[in-house]
C-alpha cells in the first residue's frame, strides 16, 4: 500500500480539533471496510463510533458504491429550484413509511447543522402563516448540540460552541440539562430520576407567556456533550406541555436516527410524538453529505393552505444541493440495506450484550459514570484536577494505538459502532477500552 502519511499538513484548517497538537502527531485513515478503518502506517483499526456517528451500515457497502457511481455518471447535478429531477420524490416517499404518526413531508438539506436551521425557521414561519407572528421565541436545553449555524449554537448548550461567536440569535432560553451523577450515575438504560427537570418548561412558559414561543428542540439522546439520557417519561412530559401551549416540539434525531436506539427514530423507542424531525448522517452511511427534516402534516398543510397566489414560494428557503441526485442515489441504496438486512431494529436484538459489556467497566481506575441504551455508549472519566480532559483524550491516543476508534467529549468516551457490529467486535471493544483506562490510570 501506498503510504500518504507525509502529505503538507499545513493548508488544511482542520474541524473541531487542536490542530497545532494533531499535525506534531497526525493520525490518518486511508482506507474503510465493514468495520474497520486502516491507518497510513498499515494497522487494522476497530470502528467503535461509525465514522463519526454515520457510517451505520459498516463501511465500504458496494449496493452504496455501485448507486453513487451510476448516478454521477446519468445525472451529476440538477437544480431543485423551480426544477426537479425524480430522486428526490422517490426517496422522500420511502422515508415517510419509517416515521412515527402523520409525519408526512421531507426537506432536503445537506447537513444536520442545515437541518437544524431549516426546522428553525420552518417552526417560526409556521406561526406566522397561521396568523401568530409573535411566536418567535425558541427554547433548547443545556449541553444540547444542535451543529453550527447560528440558530443551531444559538438553541445548543455547549458553552464552547458558543463563546467565541459574538452575540447570537435573541429570544433564546434554554431548560436545564438532565446529567447527574449523583442520582443516575450507572444506571443501566433510561434512568428514573429526573422527569420533574421537564417542568421547567412550564416556568419558561409563564416567564415569556406562550404566544412568544415557537418551538422546543431537544435531542431525545444528548450526544456529543457525553450521551446524556432522558429519565423515564421527561420527553412525554416535554410533549404533554408543548401540547398544552401550542409550541412546536422539535427532536434532533442527527444521531438516534436510521438505527441507533434499535428504533428506525428515538421517536418510536420513546414512544413520543415530535412534530418536527431533523436528521443527516445516517441518511446516506455518510458517503454523501445529506440531511432531511421531516414535518407532521398539519405543518405542511399550513403553507400550502396560505391565502396567496398559486404560483408564491410558499417557503423561502432552500439550499443549492436540496436533494442532490448523488445523495438521493446514496440514501436510496443506504435505504435497501436498512430495510433488507433488518438494521432499523437490529440494536434491540444486540442491546442486552452491549450493556453488559459497557457496564463490565465499572470498577476499572477513575471509571465514575457507564451510560448506555441501544447501541450507544459512555464512560465517564474523573477528570484531573490541573487538566480537565486530559484524562479521556489520552484513552482516546491509546485505543487508536491498540486498533480501536473511540470518541471523547471532555471526560466522556463515547461508543457508537456500526449496526453491523457482531459479539467479538463488542468483546473487542469494550477490553481494548479497558487496557486503555488502566494504562492512563
Amino acid at each position: 500500500m501506498t503510504n500518504p502519511a507525509a502529505p503538507d499538513l499545513d493548508a488544511f484548517w482542520m474541524p473541531f480539533t487542536a490542530n497545532r497538537q494533531f499535525k506534531g502527531s497526525p493520525r490518518l485513515l486511508v482506507a474503510a471496510r465493514d468495520m474497520h478503518f486502516t491507518s497510513a502506517d498499515g494497522r487494522t483499526i476497530l470502528d467503535g463510533t461509525s465514522g463519526l456517528w454515520c457510517v451505520n451500515l459498516g463501511h465500504g457497502r458496494q449496493r452504496i458504491n455501485d448507486a453513487v457511481a451510476r448516478q454521477v455518471r446519468q445525472l451529476d447535478f440538477a437544480p431543485t429550484f423551480q426544477m426537479a429531477h425524480p430522486l428526490p420524490f422517490e426517496l422522500a416517499a420511502r422515508l415517510i413509511r419509517h416515521m412515527p404518526g402523520d409525519i408526512d413531508h421531507v426537506f432536503f438539506t445537506n447537513s444536520g447543522s442545515e437541518s437544524v436551521d431549516t426546522a428553525l425557521k420552518i417552526a417560526i414561519s409556521y406561526h406566522r402563516v397561521r396568523g401568530e407572528a409573535a411566536r418567535t421565541r425558541l427554547i433548547g436545553r443545556e449541553k444540547g448540540y444542535h451543529g453550527v449555524g447560528f440558530g443551531g449554537i444559538s438553541v445548543g448548550g455547549l458553552g464552547n460552541n458558543r463563546k467565541g461567536f459574538g452575540p447570537l440569535l435573541p429570544g433564546v432560553d434554554h431548560l436545564p440539562h438532565t446529567f447527574d451523577l449523583e442520582h443516575n450515575a450507572f444506571t443501566r438504560g433510561v434512568p428514573d430520576w429526573g422527569v420533574h427537570l421537564a417542568d421547567v418548561l412550564e416556568r419558561i412558559v409563564a416567564l415569556h407567556d406562550a404566544s412568544t414561543i415557537a418551538a422546543v428542540i431537544v435531542e431525545p439522546v444528548q450526544g456529543s456533550a457525553g450521551v446524556i439520557l432522558p429519565p423515564h417519561g421527561y420527553l412525554q412530559r416535554l410533549r404533554e406541555i408543548c401540547t398544552k401551549y401550542g409550541i412546536l416540539l422539535i427532536f434532533d434525531e442527527v444521531i438516534t436516527g436510521f438505527g441507533r436506539l434499535g428504533t428506525p427514530f428515538g421517536a418510536q423507542y420513546f414512544d413520543v410524538q415530535p412534530d418536527i424531525i431533523t436528521t443527516a448522517k445516517g441518511i446516506t452511511n455518510g458517503a454523501v453529505p445529506m440531511g432531511a427534516v421531516f414535518v407532521r402534516k398539519h405543518i405542511h398543510d399550513a403553507f400550502m393552505n396560505v391565502g396567496t397566489a398559486h404560483d408564491a414560494i410558499e417557503l423561502f428557503h432552500g439550499y443549492t444541493y436540496s436533494g442532490h441526485p448523488v445523495a438521493c442515489a446514496a440514501a436510496l441504496a443506504a435505504l435497501d440495506i436498512y430495510e433488507q438486512e433488518g438494521l432499523f431494529t437490529r440494536g434491540t436484538e444486540l442491546a442486552p450484550c452491549w450493556e453488559d459489556a459497557a457496564h463490565s467497566l465499572r470498577g476499572e481506575p477513575n471509571v465514575i459514570d457507564i451510560r448506555n441504551i441501544g447501541l450507544v455508549a459512555a464512560v465517564e472519566l474523573a477528570p484531573r484536577p490541573d487538566r480537565p480532559g486530559s484524562r479521556a483524550y489520552e484513552v482516546f491516543t491509546r485505543c487508536f494505538e491498540r486498533g480501536l476508534l473511540v470518541r471523547h467529549t471532555a471526560e466522556t468516551i463515547a461508543l457508537s459502532p456500526p449496526l453491523i457490529v457482531e459479539r467479538p467486535h463488542i468483546e473487542q471493544i469494550f477490553t481494548t477500552l479497558a487496557e486503555a483506562i488502566r494504562a492512563v490510570g
